[in-house]
């Protein structure tokens, strides 16, 4: 099954595209099975501007967005499974959309056998807020 978050990643990448804007993705670099360049990495999140322009081989699979694009003037595989995008947005004026970090949290515990608190009250559903 494909994930609803493939759509709407979708959705805002066709919109900034049309728009002549550069859509931009913001990806958890430590989540499972992210292959982005590491000295490109900044508090464990990554930028990748997946503009045609700036992309190749740019694939918007079932389980991930895979491409190539130019790091220090080389070229590099990236793939981001939809689970480490954290936002996709328009860089000219910061329109898109952000997705809740719980299912990489949840995975970073489990990873380090870590259980929450049971006296911690349930957590708010998702929200959307504005990237800067």
């Amino acid at each position: 099954m494909t994930p609803l978050k493939l759509y709407l990643i979708r959705a805002v990448y066709d919109w900034a595209v049309d728009g002549s804007f550069t859509p931009q993705l913001l990806v958890d670099a430590a989540a499972a099975g992210v292959k982005v360049p590491p000295a490109y990495v900044q508090d464990g999140r990554i930028v990748l501007n997946i503009h045609p322009r700036a992309v190749a081989h740019f694939e918007f699979a079932a389980d991930a967005v895979r491409f190539s694009a130019r790091f220090g003037g080389q070229s590099l595989p990236v793939e981001a499974p939809y689970a480490a995008v954290l936002a996709i947005y328009a860089r000219e004026n910061n329109q898109g959309i952000t997705f809740p970090e719980m299912h990489v949290e949840a995975s970073r515990s489990a990873a380090t056998d870590e259980k929450p608190p049971e006296d911690k009250p349930p957590g708010k559903g998702p929200s959307l807020r504005i990237v800067k």
